[in-house]
């Protein structure tokens, strides 16, 4: 397994920085317990002229201010007051681009994930979604600004190699304030895989 080096996220396409994150391993190691997961879907935000972006237009709050630095940090927020979601960004500083992470296959410490969830058994509903990915990894608002070169929390490769014909590209989901930025397809994910979020008619093939 090898961690991925600061240059992969520091380029300016952040198009292809999500689709080029799945397949790799989202990796957590607080106090000593390992869990991690196979990435199966994201979503890219374009910055400054992306309406769904927490940046648009150049907004800068003390919570989107670890946007503008330069890519390979985790940039970790509340939904709705519940889900802590986990963001890759990326780009050089001052370009606030990221990407969501929406689904993970659980690989490693799925016995922890479970506790994390409080589940008894294992389902498909464990890394489904990304408040979900949070939880089973042990991802809350606390790690926001963590470097993904350091050992606690990171992105690795492990050989794994996708198909380009498993990947699916899509318009992004839960994001219809963002008018005609809606509908561009900046959501990616793994064809057929049972983790990746979403509603059947939001899985079609693109």
């Amino acid at each position: 397994m090898k961690k991925l080096p600061a240059a992969f996220y520091e380029r300016n396409d952040v198009l292809s920085i999500a689709r080029e994150l799945l397949g790799k391993l989202l990796v957590t190691r607080f106090e000593g317990q390992v869990t991690s997961g196979l990435i199966v879907e994201t979503e890219a935000y374009n910055g400054v002229v992306d309406k769904a972006s927490h940046a648009f237009n150049g907004r800068r709050t003390n919570r989107t201010e670890v946007m503008y630095k330069a890519g390979g940090i985790a940039y970790v927020y509340l939904c709705y007051g519940i889900h802590h979601l986990f963001n890759v960004v990326t780009n050089a500083h001052g370009t606030p681009h990221a990407v969501l992470i929406r689904g993970i296959e659980p690989v490693q410490g799925i016995e922890l994930m479970l506790e994390r969830m409080g589940k008894t058994k294992f389902n498909h509903s464990v890394g489904k979604g990304p408040g979900n990915v949070s939880r089973a990894l042990g991802i809350r608002t606390i790690h926001t600004g963590y470097s993904l070169m350091g050992d606690e929390l990171f992105v690795a490769e492990d050989g794994f190699l996708l198909k380009q014909s498993q990947i699916v590209a899509s318009p992004r989901i839960g994001v219809d304030y963002a008018g005609e930025d809606a509908s561009l397809h900046y959501r990616f994910y793994l064809k057929d895989n049972p983790f990746v979020s979403g509603k059947k008619n939001q899985n079609l093939e693109s």
